[in-house]
């Protein structure tokens, strides 16, 4: 199913200088190979992680405001980094994508905590299950903004994507 994805589009890009910070809206950043978005904390954190960016799709906010009873969510509220449109992000686990010139490589599902609670209402974080988005390392350093093509890499034997 996934050779059959349809390509999508960066819709919105938020960081964080520190954890619990505000989120700061971008219309562009630097991804950084093994680190993370330029100017959101999780670039101090570990070299290497899994969880240096998260992603989770328009249609997933849009399925979380169904729940919620919600007419809009400002993705800032759900404090992921980026938003894209246009492709199942149930099919992108493990899987490699091209944002502009950067390359990310998808890894764990990005649970709602608690504090989902607190910003859409009781029971949000009940109604982001299943909806959270994912987590991604960066595996090729470039800068992205909102507008650019999202498209799924295929990936070689020696895993180097290729478009």
């Amino acid at each position: 199913m996934q050779e059959l994805l349809s390509q999508g589009r960066l819709e919105w890009i938020g960081l964080r200088s520190e954890r619990r910070g505000t989120v700061l809206v971008a219309e562009t950043a630097l991804a950084v190979e093994g680190q993370g978005l330029e100017g959101d904390h999780r670039m101090s954190k570990t070299p290497g992680s899994a969880r240096q960016v998260t992603l989770i799709s328009r249609e997933f906010i849009e399925a979380i405001c169904r729940h919620t009873g919600h007419s809009s969510i400002d993705p800032a509220l759900l404090r992921r980094n980026l938003v894209i449109s246009g492709m199942n992000m149930n099919l992108l686990r493990h899987q490699r994508l091209r944002i502009g010139e950067a390359v990310l490589e998808t890894t764990a599902l990005c649970h709602p905590c608690s504090r989902m609670n607190e910003a859409l209402g009781p029971g949000g974080a009940a109604a982001m299950f299943g909806y959270g988005g994912l987590c991604a390392r960066i595996i090729q350093s470039g800068p992205l903004a909102v507008g650019d093509p999202v498209v799924r890499l295929a990936v070689s034997a020696d895993h180097s994507p290729s478009p």
